[in-house]
C-alpha cells in the first residue's frame, strides 16, 4: 500500500468511557487498504470516501479508551504505526492555529523557512504531547485557482457584465475540483505538518481562503454567478473532505447541519467546551450567518451549559480594533475595494454591526447565566493580539493568534493598530471592549508569526500562550476559570 497522504487525524467526540475519532489516507491504489488497528485492539475497516487523478481518499471511523490525558495509544494501518494522546480531562493541552499559508503559496515550493512554527509546535508536542489541534481558518490557501487554471484567469479579464453570464464549463469544473484536491494533499503531506496531523487529533473550521480571498464579501451578483457558484462548490467538497474527513452532505455528529447548509460544530471535552460557528457558508455582504446558523448556535451553547470553560473559535476576531470609517473612505477610492472586502470580512464591519452586537450579546448572556467562562479564539488578522469584552462582572477575553505560516504584516501596520486601539470601545451602552498589551510586551498588536497553546489544569485556570517566531520566551497569560 502506497500512502499519498494521510494519515489526517479528527476528533469526533467523547461518550461514556470513549474518545471517538476518524482518519483518512489518499493511497494510489484502487484496491482497500488493510484495516486499521488500536493498540488496545480494537479494529477498523476503511470505508472508501472519494477518488480523483487516480488517487483514493479512505476513511477509517474508530474510538480509543477515554482513561486520562497523561494516557498514550498508538493506533497502525499496514506497517505504519503513529502515537497519539486523546482529550479526555484534566491536565488538557490544546494547541491553536490560523492562517497555514499565504496568497501566492505553493507548498510544493519547498520554501525552508515555510513551516518555521510548525516546527516549534512539533517540539513543544515532543515535550509535553496535545490531546487536540484546533486550526481556525485559512488552513488551505486556494487563491491561487485563479492563475493555476487558464479558463479561470481567462475569464477575470472579461467584462464585469460578461463574467456574470459566463457557464461554468464541466472541464473547467473538473479542473476546479482537480486543484483544491491536489492542494490538500500537498498541504498535509508536508515533512513538518504530516506526523502532526496524524498523531493530534484535530477540529478545523473554515474562512475564505480556503475557498478563495473574500468569499462572502463581494457583490451579491458576483457571488451568485455561475463561475464563483463552481468554485465554491469545488472548495465546499473538499473542504469536507479534507478538513471534516467526510462527504459535504453525509456529516458526522458534533457538526451542526449533517447535510452541510454549514458546518459549525461543538463538544464537550469534560469540564471544557469547544464551539465553532460557520462564518462563511452563508455570509454574504450583508450578513455573516443564515438564521439556521444562528439558531444552531443558540442551540449548541446550552448543551455546553454543564462545563466550567468553554473555547469560542470566532475564525474573524469579536474583539478587535474597530476601523469601519476606514471601510466607508476606501469605497470611495477607485481600485482599492480589494481592501474594503477584507474590511468587510470583520465583524466590526458596518455592514454587520448589528450581528456582532447579536453575537457579543449572546455569548456574555450565556457567561452570565451559566456562570461559564468563555474565552474567545480567533485568527485571520496575521497578527497576535489580546483584548476583552465585557458587561458588568461578566469579561470574556480574545486571544488571536495568525499565522502560523502567513508572513505578518510590516511593524507600522502594527503600530498603527496599536495607536487607533489606545482606548476603550462602547459597542453598546452597557458593552466595552478594549484591547490589552500582549504579556511582556508594552504592544496591543505583534507583527511575528506565531501559533498558541492552551492548558488547563486541576483548579480550572487556562494557561495561555504566544509561541512567537524570534522570541526564545513564549508570551503568557493565565486565565482564571468561572467563579463558583
Amino acid at each position: 500500500m502506497d500512502i499519498v497522504m494521510g494519515p489526517v487525524l479528527y476528533f469526533r467526540g467523547l461518550s461514556a468511557e470513549r474518545c471517538h475519532l476518524a482518519a483518512i489516507i489518499v493511497v494510489s491504489s484502487d484496491l482497500m487498504p488493510p484495516e486499521l488497528t488500536v493498540s488496545e485492539g480494537d479494529k477498523a475497516l476503511p470505508e472508501r470516501l472519494g477518488k480523483r487523478l487516480g488517487l483514493t481518499v479512505w476513511r477509517y471511523t474508530f474510538a480509543i479508551p477515554a482513561s486520562d490525558s497523561e494516557s498514550r495509544c498508538a493506533y497502525s494501518i499496514g506497517p505504519h504505526t503513529w502515537a497519539l494522546s486523546a482529550p479526555t480531562s484534566e491536565p488538557l493541552r490544546i494547541a491553536f492555529t490560523a492562517c497555514n499559508g499565504s496568497e501566492n503559496d505553493d507548498p510544493a515550493f519547498g520554501d525552508p523557512n515555510r513551516n518555521e512554527r510548525w516546527r516549534n509546535l512539533a517540539d513543544e508536542h515532543a515535550r509535553s504531547p496535545f490531546h487536540l489541534l484546533i486550526q481556525g481558518g485559512d488552513q488551505m490557501y486556494a487563491d491561487r485557482v485563479w492563475q493555476d487554471i487558464p479558463e479561470l484567469a481567462a475569464w477575470r479579464r472579461l467584462s464585469r457584465r460578461a463574467q456574470l453570464v459566463a457557464p461554468m464549463p464541466p472541464e473547467t469544473a473538473e479542473a476546479v475540483a482537480d486543484f483544491y484536491f491536489q492542494r490538500y494533499c500537498r498541504l498535509w503531506s508536508q515533512t513538518e505538518l504530516a506526523p502532526l496531523v496524524a498523531s493530534i487529533p484535530s477540529v478545523m473550521m473554515w474562512d475564505d481562503h480556503d475557498i478563495f480571498d473574500g468569499w462572502g464579501s463581494h457583490p451579491k451578483a458576483l457571488q451568485n454567478c455561475p463561475v464563483y457558484r463552481g468554485i465554491w462548490s469545488a472548495a465546499r467538497e473538499h473542504f469536507a473532505l479534507f478538513q471534516l474527513g467526510a462527504r459535504p452532505d453525509r456529516l458526522p455528529a458534533g457538526i451542526g447541519d449533517p447535510i452541510g447548509s454549514h458546518f459549525g460544530w461543538a463538544f464537550a471535552m469534560g469540564r471544557v467546551g469547544v464551539i465553532a460557528p460557520d462564518l462563511r457558508s452563508a455570509r454574504m455582504q450583508t450578513q455573516v450567518m443564515s438564521d439556521a446558523g444562528w439558531h444552531w448556535m443558540e442551540q449548541a451553547l446550552q448543551r455546553l451549559r454543564d462545563c466550567e470553560h468553554v473555547l469560542f473559535v470566532s475564525t474573524v476576531p469579536v474583539v478587535n480594533v474597530t476601523l469601519r470609517p476606514l471601510e466607508r473612505f476606501l469605497f470611495w477610492i477607485p481600485r482599492q475595494q480589494l481592501y474594503q472586502d477584507d474590511l468587510r470580512d470583520q465583524w466590526q464591519s458596518y455592514a454587520h454591526r448589528e450581528e456582532w452586537r447579536r453575537l457579543v450579546q449572546l455569548v456574555l448572556d450565556f457567561s452570565a447565566q451559566t456562570r461559564t467562562a468563555v474565552t474567545l479564539l480567533s485568527g485571520e488578522i496575521h497578527l497576535g493580539a489580546f483584548g476583552y469584552v465585557e458587561r458588568g462582572p461578566t469579561r470574556l477575553y480574545q486571544f488571536i493568534s495568525s499565522g502560523i505560516v502567513h508572513p505578518a504584516p510590516s511593524p507600522l501596520v502594527a503600530r498603527l493598530l496599536h495607536w487607533l486601539s489606545r482606548r476603550p470601545y462602547a459597542i453598546m451602552d452597557d458593552i466595552r471592549m478594549s484591547m490589552l498589551s500582549l504579556p511582556q510586551t508594552d504592544l496591543r498588536y505583534l507583527a511575528a508569526r506565531n501559533w498558541l497553546s492552551i492548558a488547563r489544569s486541576s483548579d480550572a485556570a487556562l494557561d495561555i500562550k504566544w509561541h512567537v517566531e524570534g522570541m526564545s520566551e513564549a508570551l503568557d497569560v493565565t486565565i482564571a476559570g468561572a467563579s463558583p
